[in-house]
């Protein structure tokens, strides 16, 4: 008999922690699916706690605000299993020229999850100043993270340590950046291999020359 209640409410705590996943990835499918339809303003806490079945205060205590939602919803785009996966093996590899290959790997897998994730959203919303704060709020995650790589390619690269880290992480922070994304891939047409091709390629270019 010893042990039992200790097992017992080891295997209760697991209950809850699976349930509680659950119902915060159920708010998260429901927010999206009402943010895509309507646009992020128009959409209340009320609405979104009816369609994904859960009530009000369930939800205000997971996420507190309309905001946290939102910020929920772009975070769970950004960091999605692939990029995960990516950005470990980057942090494994010594090679510059694969460092700046996986770097352009990394910018694809973000950039095509947000894409065809939050891109409507995105179009309908684009007036929003939680969005517009959220995806600043990101970007600034987004160059924070380039700092491990910048510091070895600086290390590694000759080319690189003449232009100093700071220039190295702008070069990387520019180059990987929605705007160049978009002017390739949305409005000319590119296929997301061809832009990682050639990202990959200039960076090498510009950062190893």
């Amino acid at each position: 008999m010893i042990g039992k209640p200790t097992a017992r409410r080891r295997y209760d705590a697991s209950l809850r922690a699976e349930r509680a996943l659950g119902t915060r990835e159920r708010i998260l499918d429901a927010a999206k699916e009402l943010f895509t339809a309507r646009g992020v303003d128009k959409v209340t806490i009320s609405e979104i706690a009816s369609v994904a079945g859960v009530s009000a205060p369930t939800l205000y205590a997971l996420f507190q605000s309309k905001a946290g939602i939102l910020k929920a919803v772009v975070e769970r785009s950004f960091f999605n299993p692939r990029y995960v996966e990516i950005a470990q093996r980057a942090e494994k590899v010594r090679d510059p020229e694969e460092i700046l290959r996986i770097t352009a790997s990394i910018s694809r897998v973000i950039l095509d999850t947000e894409r065809n994730e939050i891109g409507l959203m995105r179009g309908l919303s684009v007036l929003s100043p939680e969005l517009g704060a959220i995806e600043a709020e990101l970007e600034t995650v987004r160059f924070t993270l380039q700092a491990a790589r910048a510091k070895r390619l600086v290390k590694l690269v000759p080319a690189a340590r003449r232009l100093g880290l700071d220039r190295v992480r702008d070069i990387l922070w520019m180059y990987t950046g929605r705007d160049v994304y978009r002017m390739l891939v949305l409005e000319r047409g590119w296929s997301s291999d061809e832009y990682e091709s050639w990202l990959a390629e200039t960076l090498i270019r510009t950062l190893m020359a």
